[in-house]
Parts: structure tokens; C-alpha cells; sequence
């Protein structure tokens, strides 16, 4: 048995590596200590890195709960049309205050996107490019209203025939379309829109179809202007720079406007969920509604994705699409999680050249620009939704009135902002263009959140297949201007030099 020396105070002498012991051990103590309280400043700042990334989700999940407990608290009391009108005004602020900014949204973004297809700088993939986009899109929005029409989820088998809301014309024709389509004065397309009146002559006593107008943005013909005018900027080059930068700049201010009010919608949402229950209709009726809407839109995306992008990908690329899925499943999962796909493009385009081997010249300029232009998902839901609105207050469109919506949503995605909930913004003047009641989006936007990162995902990857496909058909073109290294040696030599 080992005794330890003892020192004049009684107490025993520690040897050299006793004390060698000692300092390990408390050396060993605070690392632990400091590593776990890194690893708890890892878990906080995590936690609110998340609740900071979702906050808009989180805080609009909880208005929809919010609204819904409300209304069904308030049902029992049967108010008055006066008094729900006077519950559900802070929702129809937000409505009001869409409806401000979406026309110059639109306007300056249809214009931003057609002037940055510049084909004297790009060439033919510049036009495949554009080419794809309104082709997909278009697509997107045919199946969309083909499934509408088909399951007519707004409509139940024993509604009444009767409208309940008096839209403004419902004899659209060619002529009527035309007309919108080329405004003889464009301020007041702004605020007038033709439609068709009949009236009837004296001596024949015949209804003849007469010209003209009412409430309304013609929606159509701005949409033609800004098209024919962001072409031409396009086409102007230097010259029509200046011009180019102004739209540009507006464009990034009403966007960061409208990221302002979409922080409103929260509350907003409050009201307008719960005046929807508290109007005077079976929640049952209204809950098998919005399913059977939910589950056509889904329906509608998940043959867009796995049928037409994939059938796409297939013809010209003659490749297996999944491989290419499984490439930028990060880029699909940021867009689903974020329900942005402006967020996702750094994303995209990280997958894409790194995961694919894309050309660097194609995904820089694809990308980007079709984060912007490519909305096959948010053109599909708006064309749905708009219908289904119709169907809802038993409206019976006309063909040249799902001729205008088809028109207006393929046009309208175009300029939808790329931000959470941005199809609700452009929604406005979809319904608008047919003289639908702007009110009935509150009926949607219950399930609009989830519907929003379907389509926000969707949108990805169009834009993803596009930038392959583009590449594929570019291919010789890309090879006559040499590798993209040496393109890129060769701008950044420039830029030295300069």
C-alpha cells in the first residue's frame, strides 16, 4: 500500500503526476463545458435561423387556425351582411392594396423580361429560350382548364343555376377580344374596358351586338403593349439602356413594395377567413369546395411535372428526366421549402453546373431570367382558381372569356413577383379581366399556402428542364463560340484590361 507524504498542515503531498492528473482533468472539464456550450449557441441559432426563414409561413398558418376558430365563434350570433362587411375590412385593405400594385407589377415586369431576351446578344438560344417559356407556360394553363372544366370542383350536384354575381358581359367574341387586345387610347385602358352591349333597331326590331365599355383594367391590351415594348428595348441595344435600367429599377421597388404589404396578409388573412364562415353557407359545402379545388390544382402540377416537363425533356434530350431530378433535388426542396423561386436561384444554378455539367453560359442567362418568366405552376393555379371562382357564384363563362383567362394568365405569370404568396398578387387582375369579384379570393387563400410551394416547386423545375433542353438544341452554337472557360478567361481579361 502506497502512503502518500504528508506536509506540515497535515495534508498529503501530491506527486508530479497527481498534479498532471488534476490539470487534465479540469482542462478536459472545460472543454466539455465550452463545447457544449457551443453546441447549445449552435442549437439556438439554429432555431432562430429557422422561426426567421419561416416566419411568414408560420405566422400565416396561424391566421388561417385564427380565422377559422373565429368565425366559427362567431357564427352562432348570425350577423348581418352590414356587420360581416365591417369584419372583413382590414382583408379587403390588403385586396385594395394588391389591386394598386399589380398593374405597374405587371406592366414593368412583362417589359423587364422581354427587353432582357436580347437576340443580336444571345441569337437563337436567346429565342429557344422564349420560345420554351411561352410554350411550357401555355401548356400549363391549357391542362389547368382542361381539368377545371372537367371536375368543375366550384359546382355541387345540387346548386342552383341562378348567378349571384352580375359579370359585366358574357357575349365575348373575336371582335370583343381584338379590341381589348389594341386600345385606341392606353391611359384608359388603365380604367376602361370594352365589352359587348345589344341593342335592338326600331324597324327590325333585331338585337344587333354594339361597342362598348366599362369598369375595369383592360388588362389585355397593356399586356400587348408592354410585350411589343420590352421587345423593342430588347432590340435597341445601347440605345434603349436607359430606358431598360428605369424599368428595371421600378420593377425592384414595386417588388420590395409589395414585400411590404405581403407581411400585412397575415392579419389580413384573420378577417377574411372568418367572414367567409360567417356567411350564410354549409361549412361542409365550403370544405368540399376548396378540397376538390385543392385537388385538381395538385392533379393539374403533377401532370405538368411528370407528364408534359418530363415528355419535354425526353423528346428532345433523349435522356432519362429522372436522373435529372435527382440532380437539383436541392434546388426542388429550397423552392418547396421557401416558396420562393428567386431564393432558389443561386441554388439552381449551384445544381445544375455542378450536378449536370450545364454550360455556365446557358444557366447564367436561363436561370435568372426564368425565375422570372418561367411560371408554368403559377399560371396553371391562377387559370384553376379564376374558374373555380366562376363556379363558385355560378357564373357560366363563355369561350372567348376562357379564352381571355388562358390569355391573361399566361401573361399575368410572367410578371408574378417571385415571393411567397406572389400568384395571390397577380390573381387581381386575372379575375379582373373577366369581371369577377376580387372578394372571392379570401374563399381560396385558406389552402393557398400549401398550393403556393407546390407551384413554387414546379416553377424550379421548368426553369431546370428548360436550361437542358435549351443547351441540347444550343449545342452547336456553343461550340462555334468556344469552351466556357475560355469564354469566361477571355471576359475576365477584358474586364482587367478595361
Amino acid at each position: 500500500m502506497k502512503v502518500m507524504p504528508l506536509l506540515s498542515n497535515g495534508l498529503p503531498k501530491l506527486s508530479t503526476v497527481d498534479i498532471a492528473d488534476l490539470h487534465t482533468t479540469e482542462t478536459c472539464q472545460e472543454l466539455s463545458e465550452s463545447s457544449s456550450l457551443e453546441s447549445l449557441n449552435q442549437n439556438k441559432c439554429n432555431i432562430k435561423g429557422f422561426l426567421r426563414r419561416s416566419a411568414f409561413v408560420l405566422l400565416t398558418t396561424a391566421a388561417i387556425f385564427i380565422g377559422v376558430g373565429l368565425g366559427l365563434a362567431l357564427r352562432p350570433s348570425k350577423m348581418t351582411p352590414t356587420a360581416i362587411k365591417y369584419f372583413t375590412f382590414p382583408g379587403e385593405l390588403l385586396l385594395q392594396m394588391l389591386q394598386m400594385l399589380v398593374l405597374p407589377l405587371i406592366t414593368t415586369s412583362v417589359i423587364s423580361g422581354m427587353a432582357s431576351v436580347d437576340r443580336k446578344s444571345y441569337g437563337k438560344i436567346g429565342l429557344r429560350a422564349l420560345c420554351y417559356y411561352i410554350g411550357t407556360t401555355t401548356m400549363a394553363v391549357s391542362t389547368g382548364i382542361v381539368l377545371v372544366v372537367l371536375i368543375q370542383p366550384g359546382k355541387l350536384p345540387k346548386q342552383s343555376t341562378q348567378s349571384d354575381v352580375s359579370i359585366q358581359s358574357k357575349a365575348y367574341s373575336v371582335v370583343l377580344l381584338r379590341r381589348n387586345m389594341f386600345p385606341p387610347n392606353v391611359v384608359a385602358a388603365c380604367f376602361r374596358q370594352y365589352k359587348t352591349v345589344y341593342s335592338k333597331i326600331n324597324l327590325t326590331n333585331d338585337t344587333v351586338p354594339m361597342s362598348g365599355t366599362s369598369d375595369g383594367v383592360n388588362i389585355l391590351g397593356l399586356l400587348v403593349l408592354s410585350i411589343a415594348f420590352g421587345l423593342i428595348l430588347g432590340y435597341m441595344e445601347n440605345e434603349g439602356k436607359p430606358v431598360r435600367d428605369f424599368v428595371n429599377c421600378l420593377n425592384k421597388a414595386i417588388i420590395h413594395l409589395i414585400n411590404i404589404v405581403i407581411w400585412y396578409s397575415p392579419v389580413a388573412i384573420v378577417f377574411l377567413v372568418g367572414g367567409q364562415i360567417l356567411q350564410p353557407k354549409d361549412i361542409s359545402v365550403i370544405g368540399l369546395q376548396l378540397a376538390m379545388y385543392s385537388l385538381t390544382v395538385i392533379t393539374g402540377l403533377l401532370i405538368h411535372c411528370f407528364f408534359t416537363l418530363h415528355l419535354i425533356y425526353i423528346i428532345f434530350t433523349r435522356k432519362n428526366p429522372f436522373e435529372l431530378v435527382g440532380g437539383i433535388l436541392e434546388a426542388l426542396t429550397a423552392a418547396f421549402g421557401t416558396s420562393s423561386s428567386s431564393v432558389a436561384v443561386p441554388i439552381t444554378i449551384r445544381c445544375l453546373e455542378q450536378n449536370l455539367n450545364m454550360d455556365r453560359r446557358v444557366t447564367r442567362f436561363m436561370v435568372p431570367v426564368g425565375s422570372t418568366m418561367t411560371m408554368d405552376g403559377t399560371a396553371l393555379y391562377e387559370a384553376v382558381a379564376s374558374i373555380f371562382i366562376a363556379q363558385v357564384h355560378n357564373v357560366e363563362l363563355t369561350l372567348g372569356q376562357i379564352i381571355i383567362i388562358s390569355i391573361t394568365a399566361t401573361v399575368a405569370a410572367i410578371g408574378a413577383a417571385g415571393i411567397p404568396q406572389g400568384g395571390i398578387v397577380t390573381m387581381t387582375i386575372v379575375l379582373t379581366s373577366v369581371g369577377l369579384p376580387l372578394e372571392s379570393i379570401s374563399f381560396i387563400i385558406t389552402v393557398d399556402w400549401m398550393l403556393d410551394r407546390l407551384r413554387t416547386t414546379t416553377n424550379v423545375l421548368g426553369d431546370c428542364i428548360g436550361v437542358c433542353v435549351v443547351q441540347h438544341l444550343s449545342k452547336h452554337e456553343l461550340q462555334s463560340h468556344g469552351s466556357t472557360e475560355e469564354c469566361f478567361v477571355a471576359e475576365n481579361r477584358v474586364t482587367t484590361f478595361n
